[in-house]
């Protein structure tokens, strides 16, 4: 555990928010890496529709680092953001952090961090350009 204090972002609100349930562990115990791959992918493809103005398909998870497991009854909290916007794609950074009381209390650990890539498509399912952000 690191010795200075994890905090949630202050300046924002988290893009999803929820709690895992026993049904999402692994044979360890702990929350399986697939579901929380699948919180951050619901979470991204929020950010990324939103900046698009329009449905967006998943092209790549570029990046997924697990810091520290997730347990059943965490606050899990997803902030995703848009870092990047090409003509049809749009790179989106998701940090997750959890929410968990221990003997000591409350604490709160950034656990998975992630990039992914999406594609803003057409009702044909077809790339579509991204709009530039001011219309």
């Amino acid at each position: 555990m690191d010795a200075e204090k994890t905090m949630l972002p202050q300046d924002r609100q988290p893009t999803l928010r929820l709690t895992p349930m026993p049904s999402d562990t692994n044979a360890a115990g702990d929350i399986f890496g697939g579901w929380m791959v699948s919180q951050i992918d619901i979470a991204g493809s929020i950010a990324a529709y939103r900046r698009a103005r329009c449905h967006v398909v998943t092209v790549a998870i570029n990046s997924v680092q697990f810091h520290e497991p997730t347990f059943v009854g965490d606050v899990i909290s997803c902030y995703a953001d848009v870092i990047k916007v090409g003509r049809t794609s749009l790179t989106v950074s998701v940090d997750v952090y959890a929410e968990r009381i221990n003997p000591q209390g409350l604490h709160i650990a950034k656990v998975t961090e992630a990039t992914l890539t999406y594609v803003a498509i057409d009702e044909n399912r077809k790339p579509k350009v991204v709009p530039p952000e001011s219309e």
